[in-house]
């Protein structure tokens, strides 16, 4: 069978299953419980400032906002101007610590396993920089796994844009309105529903306490990652 027909077939196959032809995720905070790494960064900053150390529950629900929400979190006293120098420094504190303490949240290769059992095609489409998402992949065994990769600056564009998800919707050779997006953060919210995707809202991701999830208009909300382990639990056209 050539190559375009196994993929057909693995698609077909995963519809007959009832899980979507193809999933494409966020990273940080729905796969990768990443905040242990970028918090032990943030520390290391600090420490050579001479403050001590942010607990988890602190820094924790600035993760999936990016490098700049970390740095808020991390230095709410200083101006913004000079947290904004500070991003390659946090970048690079972080490249230093990936996979250190790095994890995948309980379920999540439940999930993995049951879509690729499925033959459901897999990707992430995260605002990290690639270099960095590239990097931490082999420490979590997804770097052969993952079918597609785009990274917040793979692109001119990053979520909430929906061209991230569109580009790599075609990448993987399926048609965005036969992917689903999963994300823990109003963004990913926004850029699957402008890409017309369907989408996931991962309510075990990290999340400041004024978010409302339901009000993003995701299609569905879970609690879990192993819910989506059924097919029964993901969102229909």
């Amino acid at each position: 069978m050539s190559m375009v027909g196994e993929h057909r077939s693995t698609r077909v196959a995963a519809a007959t299953a009832g899980f979507p032809k193809a999933v494409l995720f966020d990273l940080d905070g729905t796969l990768a419980d990443s905040a242990h790494d970028l918090l032990a960064a943030a520390n290391a900053m600090r420490a050579a400032r001479g403050r001590p150390p942010m607990s988890l529950p602190e820094f924790r629900p600035s993760v999936s906002r990016g490098a700049r929400a970390m740095l808020l979190a991390a230095f709410p006293d200083l101006p913004e101007t000079e947290r904004e120098s500070w991003v390659p420094e946090l970048l690079d504190q972080y490249q230093r610590q990936i996979g250190a303490h790095q994890g995948v949240f309980d379920g999540v290769e439940a999930m993995l396993g049951a879509l690729e059992a499925a033959g459901t095609i897999w990707g992430i489409v995260t605002n990290k920089p690639e270099y960095l998402a590239r990097e931490l992949l082999p420490h979590l065994g997804w770097d052969s796994r993952s079918a597609v990769l785009i990274g917040g600056d793979t692109l001119p564009v990053r979520k909430p844009d929906p061209l991230p998800l569109t580009v790599a919707a075609d990448r993987i050779g399926v048609a965005a309105s036969d992917c689903v997006y999963v994300g823990d953060d109003e963004r990913d919210i926004v850029a699957a529903r402008a890409a017309g995707m369907r989408s996931v809202v991962a309510l075990w991701g990290y999340r400041l306490a004024g978010d409302d999830p339901a009000g993003w208009g995701g299609d569905i909300m879970v609690e879990h990652p192993a819910e989506l382990a059924d097919p029964a639990r993901w969102p229909r056209s």
